[in-house]
Parts: C-alpha cells; structure tokens; sequence
C-alpha cells in the first residue's frame, strides 16, 4: 500500500489483513512501523494491529527500520519483523537516509535485540538484483554484506528484486550465494514484476528450493523512493500456478480473488493480475 496515491483508513487496511489471514495464508506483512510524514500510507500502524482479529495478529510481521520502530511493533504485539537494507548507498539514501554500511550497524542492534526478546526477524537485502541509481548490483559485492551479515544472522533472508530487473538465472545464482555464506539461515525471495518477469523468477526459487515466497494481492506494490518501481507478483496468480503444479497452498483462491477486487475497488485502481480478471480454470460453477 505505501506506493498508492489513497490513504487507506486503518480499519480498512485491518480488513485487508483479517481477509487475507481468513483466505488462508499464514505469514502477512501488516504493516510497516516507519515515519509517517515520510510514508504517509503507513500512519496509524498501531491502530491497524489493534483491529485485528487473533488470527490475524498470530500471523502478522510488521516491518521496521530503527530501533523506535522496534519498540512500537512490539508494543503493538508483533513477533515477527522484517528490516530492510538497501544494497547500493544512493538508494539507501533515498530510501532510509543513510548508507548502507549505516543500515547494516543498525541491523546489528535490531537483530540482538529481537534475540533477547524472542521476536523472529527476516533480514531483507533490497536492490539485491540492480538498483535504479547505480545499476547492476555485482555478487561480489552482495557476497561482500552477507559476510557483515553472517555476525548477526537472522532467522530469515530475503532477496529482493525492487524494481523488477532480475531473470531466472539471477535469481538463482544469488540464492546459491546466500546460502553458501549462510547455510543455516532460512530464504525467502521477493519479486516485482516491473518487466514481467516475476512468475519465472518465483518459479525459479521453487524449483532452488526457496523457503518463502512473497506476493501481493492485486499485484499492488513498489518503492516510493525508486525509479519506475510498479507492483509485487500478483497472490492469485502465483496461488494459481502453484495449485495447478500441485502444491497444496492451503490458501482458498477464490477468496483471494475477491480481496484483490476488493483492495483495488478501495484504492480506486484496476488489479494488475491476470487470474483476477481472467479466472480459475477449469471455471467454478456458479462461482
């Protein structure tokens, strides 16, 4: 929701979350506990965790990007938190203010302290694929910051393809350099579909082995503080090529179907997904 031009009341986008967790999925991240004048879509975090129903809040992270913002989801109630660092110093700089050795020394804190407390973290490495103001992004230099990050390892890594630049063999080639210099940590991969190539990619990650998967419904998404950045892959879509592989998702796609026409109808745009538009096949009865 932070690239959209409406600002969703709280209790709207506690909806989205309770239809979301009703749907069947199991990890959301609800909100983000960031600087509200910076990111306006992302006020009134905590008003948002307080209409959630317990299911919700059992399966909801949050992210944060400082040690207040720490403080606040963990007030709030959460226990799981996603921080973020930016690979390239200028789109740190943009994105948080600071660099990213800057952003690294303040993952340090974050991670102990989430230790101490029993909070799970994801550590997502952002731009980790190219970046929008200095380009391509070199393994050596990600193999260079999952060396820093190897002395305060999360429970999670995230490899995020911001602005939507990756291809399959990308893809795995920095999965294979995650877990070379961390085997033991847990991976997720992040996908936008800016050149539309974001299904392949995740198809890549599943057949690597990847742990988790991130998606949006609607295919909504994007960086404020980027270039040209649109949308996540969309949930149905990845929901529907996922089942009609085999997988047992345990989400119910109709109803991610609905939440997605749903969310967009109140952000007053089209859902940028295919399935929602075109449907499931084979087509469901008096769907």
């Amino acid at each position: 929701l932070q690239d959209e031009a409406v600002v969703l009341d709280p209790a709207i986008r506690a909806e989205y979350v309770n239809r979301l967790s009703a749907a069947g999925f199991m990890r959301v991240e609800t909100t983000s506990f960031v600087n509200p004048t910076r990111v306006p879509q992302m006020a009134d975090a905590e008003a948002v965790i307080a209409n959630l129903s317990e299911k919700s809040l059992a399966v909801s992270s949050a992210l944060v990007l400082n040690e207040r913002g720490l403080e606040r989801a963990q007030d709030a109630g959460i226990r799981e938190i996603n921080y973020v660092v930016v690979v390239t110093d200028t789109f740190s700089q943009n994105n948080q203010g600071f660099d990213t050795v800057s952003s690294l020394n303040r993952w340090a804190m974050i991670r102990n302290r989430c230790e101490a407390d029993r909070i799970k973290t994801t550590l997502t490495l952002a731009a980790a694929f190219g970046c929008p103001f200095e380009g391509e992004v070199s393994t050596s230099h990600l193999r260079s910051l999952l060396i820093r990050v190897a002395d305060t390892p999360p429970d999670e890594i995230c490899m995020a393809d911001t602005i939507g630049v990756a291809v399959p063999t990308d893809v795995v080639r920095r999965l294979d350099l995650v877990t070379e210099v961390l085997p033991e940590v847990r991976t997720r991969l992040h996908c936008h579909n800016t050149r539309n190539s974001g299904l392949a990619n995740a198809y890549a990650g599943l057949i690597w082995g990847v742990g988790a998967l991130d998606s949006s419904t609607g295919g909504l998404g994007g960086c404020p503080f980027s270039i040209s950045s649109t949308g996540n892959i969309p949930s149905e879509d990845l929901i529907y090529m996922l089942e009609r592989m085999g997988y047992d998702t345990g989400i119910r796609l109709r109803e991610v179907i609905d939440t997605a026409s749903w969310i967009c109808g109140e952000l007053d745009r089209e859902p940028d997904g295919m399935v929602v538009n075109a449907g499931v096949f084979p087509p469901e009865v008096n769907a």
